[in-house]
């Protein structure tokens, strides 16, 4: 980027310095030149632009209170008209679901995964249905810069861009099995924008911007960085390192050289650039802050709000039966951002079902975001442990009565039906094997990473072949209940045995002894039951764990369950399932802190208690907790996400 003009945030100078420099300084402003800081602290703010330096008023944006702000400025915190669920802080309790609108059954006439803004061209999600278009919330969202407000109508979303009035404006919406699409048709007519559908792609021509100056001023929450613009304009946000808002709106040359940085609260580093017709703001920040980015209108305005609670509060009605919710959680003193899906699972509407990063076996790990996009789910989060260095599950997983992996250490576990009947105990898995002369050998583990000393089993479910997992495994090969061969496996990770469709693998460790009862031709019999049994009727099973909350109570016992006193003690992002009296479901990750680290064990269980849940149950956690929606992650950047073994998806049905 050959315009970019690296800014590094300068060290602040004391009072004393200010004073006596301000007393040798000329009280006159030169064309072009920087504002100081002292008189940035007695005006409030400044505009630089191409022809000099504009005052503006001070006092509402210094505050960073929304009572103190003009209401062609009013933030994401504003009311919502009548009809539309309540804004930032006044979400509405969780309760049960009864459907507002069905999905359009309407097969699109065109639809396509690239949409082209104004010739740049970017990957979105774009439907045409009876003449009409649809962009996909996500791509509505990040790629134009479109906030989506609260609703309890999934089939109505209002929406703010570069507003002029109090009144949000209310678009239609329909969905498919995998996305929830906003109609844009009338929002192309009344702003003046031409759309074109070519193919897969979607063209769309929006009046050029101009920027008229940036802005920044220091507030008691963190820092604001405003972008005065000539007419509204889309915007993106990339985070990395560094995070890159790209506004679609022209800078000159003059205003970028001019361009200084002031000290931040929690900015480092900032800087201005002109490419291809664009402005390009790189931001660095510190102590967990993050770019909470909103318009105004009249006059236009990108604010870009640098602050610890960057997360934007909100209720969305997504589907039938599926809402999307962010709120802030408090415990203690502690502010926690929670993401959740409330949902009610029913087999007309919607499905929760295990989803895994390999389609025929138990072993692999995948990014959540690919793993949801693969299977054409509409939304997914992260679920059971896994051991990252051989990509082997740790816990229990059935899905459709399968067992794609077992329990194990007595760990937390949920297990439901395709009516939403859900339940959460501490699972074991008893199975035992008998010779025809009688012995009995417990059978430890079934299709588990997780190895001990004794006997495990391994199924078709695990894969079509078996790798021994540790040195000099013994296994036996069980078809039609009859041994059919035995051998000994070398060193972990070399060779393979096929598993058979008709039986299973019995694989013997540091156990030699029992060689001998499973030589071949010798007839088996195998029994196996669920503890509790009530997990037996359940044809989908995800194991986590520690269990949190049951009957209301907080059972948390990690030590119990086999965890370690790292894992017990650590504080890190959590993901978590909870069930409410009346049975919906709480599906949630759950973040940092506002200006420090994740929840603790304890802290989740407070959480999940709070949002309502009589029974809660933790899943995997840490760099694994991610929360997909409708084609994007949600929850924190793609790059921060770790792959992940498996996780819980939901699909929409009855379209």
């Amino acid at each position: 980027m050959k315009s970019l003009r690296h800014r590094p945030i300068r060290s602040r100078r004391s009072p004393g310095q200010r004073s006596s420099q301000q007393a040798r300084r000329p009280k006159r402003l030169l064309l072009g030149r920087v504002i100081s800081l002292s008189l940035l602290t007695s005006l409030g703010w400044a505009v630089v632009s191409s022809v000099g330096l504009r005052s503006a008023p001070a006092g509402w944006w210094l505050s960073g209170r929304s009572g103190d702000r003009p209401s062609q400025m009013a933030s994401p915190s504003a009311g919502l008209s009548a009809g539309v669920m309540p804004g930032l802080g006044r979400l509405q309790p969780i309760e049960s679901f009864q459907p507002v609108a069905r999905a359009d059954d309407t097969r699109a006439e065109l639809s396509g995964n690239r949409i082209r803004l104004n010739g740049q061209a970017l990957t979105g999600f774009w439907q045409q249905k009876n003449g009409r278009i649809g962009i996909s919330s996500g791509s509505l969202t990040s790629l134009m810069g479109v906030e989506l407000l609260s609703t309890t109508d999934p089939a109505q979303q209002p929406v703010r861009w570069f507003p002029t009035q109090s009144t949000p404006l209310l678009l239609p919406a329909w969905w498919d099995a995998t996305n929830r699409y906003i109609d844009i048709t009338n929002l192309v007519a009344s702003a003046g924008w031409t759309a074109q559908a070519a193919g897969t792609t979607l063209d769309l021509t929006l009046p050029q911007s101009r920027v008229n100056g940036v802005r920044q001023g220091r507030q008691t929450w963190g820092d604001r960085v405003v972008v005065d613009l000539t007419g509204p304009a889309t915007w993106q946000m990339e985070a990395a390192d560094v995070y890159t808002v790209t506004i679609d709106g022209a800078i000159t040359p003059q205003m970028v050289s001019a361009f200084r940085a002031m000290p931040g609260n929690l900015l480092t580093q900032l800087d201005v650039a002109a490419l291809s017709g664009r402005t390009v703001i790189k931001i660095k920040t510190k102590d967990g802050a993050s770019p909470q980015i909103w318009s105004t209108g009249n006059p236009s305005r990108v604010v870009i709000d640098i602050r610890q609670d960057a997360m934007v509060e909100r209720d969305i009605a997504w589907a039938p039966g599926l809402r999307w919710r962010q709120q802030y959680i408090t415990v203690g003193r502690d502010r926690f951002p929670v993401y959740m899906f409330v949902t009610r699972p029913n087999p007309a509407t919607l499905a929760l079902r295990p989803i895994s990063a390999a389609p025929n076996s138990a072993i692999g790990i995948e990014p959540l975001l690919s793993m949801a996009q693969r299977q054409g789910v509409s939304g997914a989060v992260n679920a059971g442990f896994f051991n990252r260095n051989n990509q082997l599950p740790l816990g229990a997983v059935r899905s459709g009565g399968r067992w794609i992996s077992g329990p194990i250490l007595g760990r937390g576990a949920m297990a439901w039906n395709d009516q939403g009947d859900l339940v959460m105990d501490r699972l074991a898995l008893s199975e035992v094997v008998t010779t025809a002369s009688g012995q009995a050998l417990p059978v430890l583990t079934l299709n588990s990473g997780y190895v001990r000393a004794g006997v495990g089993r391994y199924t078709s479910d695990w894969g079509a072949t078996y790798t021994p997992i540790v040195d000099n495994e013994i296994v036996v090969t069980v078809r039609n209940d009859t041994v059919a061969a035995q051998q000994t496996l070398g060193k972990a990770g070399t060779g393979s045995v096929p598993i058979p469709t008709d039986g299973y693998l019995l694989t013997l460790r540091s156990n030699s002894s029992a060689a001998g009862s499973f030589a071949p031709g010798a007839r088996l019999a195998l029994a196996s039951q669920s503890q509790p049994s009530v997990f037996d009727q359940y044809p989908n099973v995800i194991g986590g764990g520690p269990l949190l909350i049951r009957d209301r109570n907080i059972v948390l016992d990690p030590q119990l369950e086999g965890f370690s006193t790292n894992f017990i003690q650590g504080a890190a992002p959590r993901t978590a399932v909870g069930k409410t009296a009346d049975g919906t479901w709480i599906v949630a990750t759950m973040h940092d802190r506002v200006g420090g680290r994740g929840p603790t064990l304890a802290e989740t269980a407070q959480i999940m208690q709070q949002l309502g849940a009589v029974d809660a149950l933790n899943l995997d956690g840490g760099s694994s907790s991610s929360f997909y929606l409708g084609g994007q992650l949600l929850n924190r950047s793609p790059r921060t996400a770790a792959r992940v073994n498996n996780g819980i998806g939901l699909f929409i049905l009855g379209r």
